[in-house]
């Protein structure tokens, strides 16, 4: 595999996996069977089955399982002056002997609720010196996995004559997890998932907040430098022990992922490619020397070319912009060329078709803009010729994440660290108006959403390709967001650097009966249709009922379709056949397109109520001309809760006399 290539990408070709299931996550903390996450063991295992995976079992528990039973016998079978002496501690192979029985009864019952068939094989680690036993041990399970059945291995502990922990140069194993690595070898698995009761490999104690979980281990950097716990609380093996076995069968060839057996569906996460755990490959070195370099190099070119922009004149960063205009407009076919495929699907979204030259407009209104930067916001004296001033200043680096908007990148150039893809074209074009003093690499670019992850760690290193400590806050001073809620979440829970993210975009107007209906008819066009992607465009248009009866609501509804709007109605729109609006399945739908909702509201009141259910606290707003109802409005709409937070931005807007709007032809409400 070419290092290059996103880590996980592996898993697409994997077909026959081996899975390990320690201790800890098949028993509780009492030493009883955990009956919930074997449950859902089995079922991920029934699940992979059916899709056509060949499925191997290696579980430990039978100890743990066989100890509790033989407590409890002991205990009914003592009397009271015997439970008063010292208790010896129970044998282990005897609790091996009960225990083994019952686990297995146990995935015996699950196998076959879920319509599946087990097999169990137990072995000892002298049974591996005979070549002759591995080739039927081959044999057996390649028959077993032919006729779909699951073998369910574990080392027989009740016989094994092994008296301490080893291993040598035959490969012998010493515990469930270098059996797990062994077999993986033996039965050339193409993957080796080890579960354990955490959710992988941390550079320090898991219960340590400031413990970072480590995505892909790297021998040569890591080794030496992380210090293991105690062993597991009720098995052999704990950490160390599933350490040293992925590493043995991750150099040897087999991938092999820690990942948490707690969760009830980390399997097959793992199997479709997602971030989970800490993965060992032999390839891992190369993935850090290639990325992490790059990540930290991209970071600190970009905050350096900020600093020389930062540095040069008002005037000389408005002809920054005006040239870049300028290159966009010029470029528009070599632009369309390159991005044929982000350029189709735009149109398909509702973009405009002429997508350049709006954006070389917008930028140009940009330029004619006061410069934000070195203007004096507050000035206070403190004392007698002591004079403090607060003045603006850029924000910094920033990391802008988008997904499928190619106009996105132009947006945000000004200072921005982006990542995209397929618009190679576009940073082309922009980067060669931008003076050489600036730096070609105030703007970096990311081709693909495996590599956002590496810009992002320094909290939460959450993918493969984070497999070093690098604290790229440093460097990086805020994380914008631009695309779904999903989008969104994702990247606050994977970072500490500051994220100005939103929740969703259920943004409302409410056209009361007091309206300038000229100007509700501007604003809820250009609410609507200046960038219907926006996460702050209209997806709901509220009007009054006394709309309805004066035709005000057959025009808003007009001018919407004639711009091509698709319209869905609630209850009380879609009740009115003269309209021919269908009725909406959700008030919750954010449409991200020229699609909207319409209802009929009894007043304000009904707006607010329908906005605090419905809405998602983004940016609503009245077109109204009685101040009393824009105050309650003003007053009662949920909006402003996080409006000081980094995470929300929270907003509501208020349009009362027809002057105010004058500009809301020219850019959404916000």
């Amino acid at each position: 595999m070419d290092f290059m290539e996103a880590p996980r990408a592996f898993v697409k070709d994997v077909k026959r996996v081996v899975v390990k299931v320690g201790t800890a996550v098949v028993s509780r903390g009492d030493g009883r069977l955990a009956l919930g996450r074997l449950g859902a063991l089995c079922e991920q295992l029934k699940e992979l089955n059916s899709e056509g995976y060949e499925v191997i079992l290696v579980t430990s528990g039978a100890v743990s399982a066989g100890r509790q039973r033989l407590r409890f016998r002991k205990l009914v079978n003592s009397s009271f002056a015997d439970l008063q002496k010292p208790q010896p501690e129970l044998d282990g192979k005897a609790c091996a002997a009960v225990g083994q029985n019952g686990l297995m009864a146990l995935y015996d019952t699950l196998f076959s609720q879920l319509d599946l068939t087990a097999a169990q094989l137990l072995v000892t680690d002298n049974d591996f010196r005979d070549p002759n036993f591995r080739l039927q041990l081959r044999e057996t399970v390649n028959q077993l996995l032919d006729l779909k059945v699951v073998p369910v291995l574990n080392e027989n502990d009740a016989v094994s004559t092994r008296k301490a922990p080893y291993e040598d140069s035959s490969g012998i194993f010493w515990d469930n997890d270098s059996l797990a690595a062994l077999l993986a070898l033996e039965l050339k698995a193409d993957l080796l998932i080890l579960l354990s009761d955490v959710d992988g490999l941390y550079n320090g104690p898991p219960s340590d907040p400031r413990s970072k979980l480590i995505h892909t281990y790297v021998k040569e950097k890591h080794h030496g430098e992380i210090t293991f716990g105690d062993k597991s609380r009720l098995g052999r093996g704990g950490m160390t022990a599933k350490v040293k076995a992925a590493v043995y069968a991750a150099y040897a060839g087999i991938p092999v992922i820690i990942a948490s057996g707690k969760a009830n569906d980390n399997i097959l996460r793992v199997l479709k490619g997602q971030h989970i755990g800490t993965l060992f490959h032999k390839d891992a070195h190369l993935w850090a020397t290639a990325k992490e370099t790059g990540a930290r190099e991209m970071a600190v070119a970009a905050r350096e070319s900020s600093r020389r922009l930062q540095a040069l004149s008002s005037e000389e960063r408005r002809k920054i912009l005006l040239d870049i205009a300028d290159a966009l407009e010029a470029n528009e076919p070599l632009i369309k060329v390159e991005n044929d495929a982000d350029v189709t699907a735009a149109e398909q979204a509702g973009y405009e078709k002429s997508l350049i030259s709006s954006l070389a407009k917008s930028i140009r209104v940009l330029a004619d803009m006061e410069d934000p930067i070195g203007r004096i916001l507050k000035r206070t004296e403190v004392a007698d010729g002591l004079i403090l001033e607060k003045t603006s200043c850029p924000l910094g680096v920033l990391l802008i994440v988008f997904e499928s908007r190619p106009d996105a990148l132009v947006q945000t150039v000004l200072g921005a660290f982006d990542t995209v893809e397929d618009s190679l074209g576009l940073l082309k074009v922009i980067t060669s108006a931008i003076p050489g003093k600036v730096g070609e690499k105030l703007i970096g670019l990311v081709t693909s959403r495996e590599e956002i992850p590496d810009l992002l760690k320094g909290v939460i290193n959450s993918t493969e390709r984070c497999v070093n400590l690098l604290q790229l806050d440093d460097v990086i001073d805020l994380v914008i967001p631009r695309g779904s809620n999903k989008l969104v979440s994702q990247i606050k829970e994977s970072t500490k650097i500051p994220v100005l993210g939103h929740a969703d975009g259920i943004c409302h107007v409410y056209v009361d009966k007091s309206a300038n209906m000229d100007m509700a008819r501007r604003i809820v066009l250009d609410a609507k249709m200046d960038y219907p992607a926006a996460c702050n465009a209209m997806e709901t248009l509220l009007v009054h009922k006394d709309l309805v009866h004066n035709g005000s609501l057959n025009e808003l509804i007009v001018d919407l379709r004639s711009e091509g709007v698709t319209l869905f109605g609630g209850p009380r729109v879609g009740a009115l056949q003269d309209l021919n609006i269908p009725v909406t399945q959700t008030f919750r739908k954010e449409y991200n397109s020229p699609a909207c909702t319409v209802e009929i509201v009894d007043d304000v009141y009904g707006a607010i109520e329908h906005i605090n259910q419905h809405g998602s606290a983004h940016t609503d707003c009245i077109v109204a001309e009685d101040y009393k109802v824009a105050e309650a409005f003003l007053k009662q709409v949920d909006r402003c809760s996080s409006l000081c937070s980094m995470n929300g931005h929270h907003i509501a807007i208020f349009v009362i006399k027809p002057y105010k709007c004058s500009s809301t032809t020219q850019g959404n409400i916000h």
